[in-house]
């Protein structure tokens, strides 16, 4: 419950990102009157929308309502897991806002390119959160995934062999699965640029 309340405040959130953006493009020039705040506004929709609406909302919030019925248990693998994956979140939305509020904000994208993500495009401290958010973030995904490939994968009541689970226990696993492969990449990568914007790596 949690999950799809956080998620559908950030859906509100998203979706009035979303309604500045079509209000700059309704008409010819500059509504907003500032390309970085219009830059800033695309990036934060882009990243709300995805780690903090879809990826809660459908794993999360989906997941642990259907999977412990549909397996016919009383509860996830790791009930406290669970806990802290969902409360990691807020902090890691309210990291995200950090930045949009420090010195402009970010507005290189949400895909977070460099040079536009580099110390030249964006010299402030609004990256530096954004990379500590998204770590954050990330690190909710991991473990949230952990606990729905274990349930998954280990807690099938006897009757429910693998080929009698539901299709929809089985895309829970196999996305936890692939996002236990993905996102320590990005983590990765997200610590390549803060070691590049901080201490002058290549």
């Amino acid at each position: 419950s949690l999950y799809f309340i956080l998620s559908l405040w950030a859906g509100l959130v998203g979706t009035g990102f979303s309604v500045l953006i079509r209000l700059e493009l309704s008409a010819p020039g500059s509504v907003l009157g500032d390309f970085q705040l219009y830059n800033l506004i695309v990036t934060t929709h882009g990243l709300v929308m995805i780690f903090f609406l879809v990826m809660p909302m459908m794993m999360g919030g989906f997941g642990n309502w259907l999977v412990p019925m549909m397996l016919s248990l009383p509860d996830m693998g790791f009930p406290r897991l669970n806990n802290v994956s969902f409360w990691v979140l807020p902090v890691s939305m309210g990291l995200l806002f950090c930045s949009a509020f420090s010195e402009g904000g970010f507005g290189g994208g949400w895909t977070l390119y460099p040079p536009l993500s580099s110390v030249m495009g964006h010299s402030g401290p609004a990256m530096d959160f954004l990379i500590l958010s998204l770590h954050i973030g990330g690190a909710s995904s991991i473990m949230a995934s952990i606990n729905f490939y274990s349930t998954w994968g280990n807690m099938r009541a006897g009757c429910h062999q693998f080929y009698r689970v539901p299709l929809f226990c089985t895309s829970i696993g196999v996305t936890s699965f692939l996002l236990i492969l993905a996102m320590p990449v990005l983590a990765g990568a997200l610590t390549m640029l803060l070691t590049d914007r901080n201490f002058n790596t290549s």
